[in-house]
């Protein structure tokens, strides 16, 4: 395909995508002179390119769209539904004539005299009717995914926006000059306008990602060396390698990364031609569109979240008058929120809607013969909503264009497993919906922690992982349930799956010892009984073999510094496999009971200074050590220990504390760089509920209370970051 209508296709899509937002934008504020005249510059635009690039059907399309539209910003004629409702049409049919033309390389036939004789009218000032009604028959068509994408850079300034007058002025000799001069156009394709970016094919961005990979890889066996050679002539240029690579993989990651907003381009659309179809009032929040994640794991997740919002829409917000009836808004709301937690993202999808109806829930489960009434007595309200999940589960009453609530679930559940992730749902009958979706920012590499299970190691991706606990091989803590073994960790009952024996695996007997490694699936939590847990570390993820890949606990292996291959575990499949999902009660049963108190934080507790309470966000700890004293050294002033491969800076927040001889050492960690605090003893991991004050940027977050008791949270990232730059000093000095 010609390079200049490869570029045009590419810019095409990308304001598209926009004006879908802009024109719902525009319906809810028709006197928004700046938002018509954005819409105008883009579609005139549209027009003049396909003037010179010979794209008469487009053009002509754009040009009847452009005249409707400076009507609009002439104030001679009204913003209504029903033009808005056009110019969308108009929309579409030039999204299905450049998609066309991205698929065969040239502009489709086809007869656009009917929408052309709509917009005529519409610029004549005519009723063209449709204000109470559908706002199009036609579907739009399915988004076309670009070969390329942007890569902005944070210092680029905000461009002014060119006049308005200038822009409507643009002489038409000028389209023909630049057609009369290709080599002059392309080379202004291949470049972006902005010198703030760049326009990179993707294959570029994936080869560049695969030789990082290996990089990494690399860069983990000499680590790996150097650990058993203590030979410490090379460590210093070692360490400062250590820190390029990690540079060199967070640039080149950021570079695949882009804003989750990106997904919910289309949803604001989709939302308001469903209001129209149905007869409600939705509105639609977005918040964290900012946030961001893979391009890879952004194109995974678009499907899932654009079923869930049509659903949220469609099922779950009621019509005004039974909202009105219920004491309701007569208008629904539907929010998506993105936010970063830990190494991973959270997306939540909303609704204040009707919930879900359990009665009705149960009549489909007995109807489909999925579970006995005696059954079904004896599950939880929650484990009754999990059947949504189901294949071809439905409530609905009706098929409408829509699919019902629960239809393609599965399917849903499915594709999010896939990548590694997890949903979660919370409903309440006329109150409304949550789901949660948690999945890792990346595919390419990722944090996992190293464990060993009867001399073999294995990898399990950090998201799943909660927390370790250590058990002696004499315990009475671990019980048994209809043949599960549990644990009983704070009052709570957590079963157990022995790796081991999951494995077929004989038992190592010197071990005076176990961890549990306790994970979390869902809203499910079970713990996976270990030998032994290493570091976390960031590996490279490599598919499964294809005779491997219906081993489901399996989800893919890596390689280690030392050279050998691991599997690595997906806590999902071992789940399903094992079956335990109904031994405990979920924790969702918990969690509403503080849905009023604020969100929930897994949180560190110790004592430090004056034996005061002190916290640390779960999340910001790799791991917990014991050190002696004289393992302290000082470097450029500066508390350090050796910790594996590279001096780690050491806190001291216990500053009146009675020196001995060894102490408690939280080791924390934040985008790959380490530091440690020395306290004075390690207390427990508990849940608080609530927001916790972040006024702060020091190394205090804020106070709150837990358990009657008042307790510092510490800021781990601030601690963390002045470790970064200890070290770095360090390591240059």
């Amino acid at each position: 395909m010609d390079e200049i209508i490869a570029e045009f296709i590419a810019e095409t899509n990308e304001n598209l995508e926009e004006l879908d937002n802009d024109l719902v934008t525009l319906e809810q504020n028709p006197n928004d002179e700046e938002l018509i005249a954005r819409i105008f510059r883009v579609l005139h635009t549209i027009k003049g390119t396909c003037g010179f690039l010979g794209l008469s059907r487009l053009e002509s399309i754009a040009h009847k769209g452009e005249d409707v539209l400076g009507l609009f910003r002439d104030k001679k004629l009204e913003v209504k539904p029903a033009y808005v409702t056009l110019i969308f049409e108009s929309f579409d049919k030039i999204k299905e004539i450049v998609s066309a033309i991205e698929t065969t390389g040239e502009e489709p036939s086809g007869d656009d005299t009917a929408l052309l004789a709509k917009l005529q009218a519409a610029y004549n000032g005519e009723d063209i009717g449709g204000d109470e009604t559908s706002p199009s028959a036609e579907t739009p068509p399915t988004e076309t995914s670009s070969d390329e994408f942007e890569i902005f850079h944070e210092e680029e300034e905000e461009k002014e926006p060119e006049s308005e007058e200038l822009e409507a002025e643009e002489p038409q000799d000028k389209a023909a000059e630049n057609a009369a001069n290709p080599k002059e156009q392309q080379a202004a394709a291949a470049k972006s306008t902005s010198t703030g970016s760049l326009r990179v094919a993707v294959d570029v961005l994936e080869n560049l990602m695969t030789i990082v990979s290996e990089l990494v890889l690399t860069r983990n066996q000499l680590l790996q060396i150097a650990r058993q050679s203590n030979n410490d002539e090379y460590l210093s240029s070692l360490q400062r390698l250590n820190l390029v690579v990690s540079e060199l993989q967070e640039g080149v990651m950021k570079t695949r990364m882009q804003p989750v907003g990106n997904a919910w381009a289309k949803l604001p659309r989709i939302i308001r031609d469903l209001s129209h179809e149905l007869g409600k009032k939705v509105d639609l929040e977005m918040h964290g569109q900012d946030t961001e994640l893979d391009r890879q794991v952004l194109d995974l997740i678009k499907d899932p979240l654009t079923h869930m919002v049509r659903n949220s829409a469609d099922h779950g917000i009621e019509l005004p008058e039974e909202r009105i009836a219920k004491g309701k808004n007569p208008t629904g709301k539907v929010v998506l929120n993105a936010y970063h937690q830990g190494g991973h993202i959270n997306i939540e999808i909303s609704d204040d809607g009707k919930g879900l109806s359990t009665e009705k829930i149960k009549k489909k489960i007995l109807e489909k013969e999925l579970a006995t009434p005696d059954e079904l007595e004896e599950m939880t309200t929650k484990q009754i909503q999990q059947f949504i999940f189901n294949a071809s589960f439905s409530t609905a009453e009706k098929v409408t264009s829509v699919s019902g609530r629960g239809v393609g679930m599965d399917v849903v559940r499915s594709n999010i497993e896939k990548i590694g992730g997890s949903i979660e749902m919370r409903s309440e009958e006329d109150v409304g919906t949550t789901f949660t979706i948690r999945i890792p920012l990346t595919l390419a590499i990722m944090s996992s922690l190293i464990i060993e299970v009867s001399g073999q190691r294995f990898a399990i991706p950090q998201l799943a992982v909660s927390e370790l606990v250590r058990i002696g091989m004499q315990t009475n803590d671990i019980e048994n349930i209809n043949g599960t073994p549990v644990l009983r960790l704070r009052e709570q009952l957590l079963p157990l799956v022995c790796l081991s024996d999951l494995f077929g695996l004989e038992e190592a007997e010197d071990k005076k010892s176990k961890y549990i490694v306790v994970t979390k699936v869902g809203s499910y939590m079970f713990g996976l009984i270990v030998d032994d847990v290493y570091e976390f570390e960031e590996i490279v993820v490599k598919p499964l073999a294809k005779n491997l890949k219906n081993i489901a606990v399996f989800s893919g292996n890596t390689i280690l510094g030392d050279g050998n291959v691991i599997m690595i575990l997906d806590p999902v499949g071992i789940l399903k496999t094992v079956g335990i999902q109904d031994v405990v009660e979920s924790h969702e049963e918990e969690q509403t009971q503080h849905t009023d108190q604020g969100p929930e934080t897994l949180l560190l507790l110790f004592r430090a200074g004056n034996n005061t309470m002190k916290a640390v966000p779960l999340d910001m700890v790799s791991r917990l050590e014991e050190i002696t004293i004289d393992k302290i050294e000082y470097a450029k002033g500066n508390q350090v220990i050796q910790y594996l491969d590279h001096l780690m800076p050491v806190f001291n927040i216990d500053t009146n504390a009675v020196e001995s001889k060894t102490r408690p050492l939280i080791i924390l960690k934040h985008e790959g760089k380490n530091a440690g605090l020395m306290v004075d003893q390690i207390l427990d991991v508990t849940k608080y509920y609530g927001e916790i004050d972040n006024d702060s940027h020091g190394n205090v977050l804020g106070s709150i209370i837990i358990n009657e008791n008042a307790a510092d949270v510490i800021n781990g990232t601030s601690f963390a970051n002045q470790g970064t730059l200890i070290n770095e000093e360090t390591v240059n000095g």
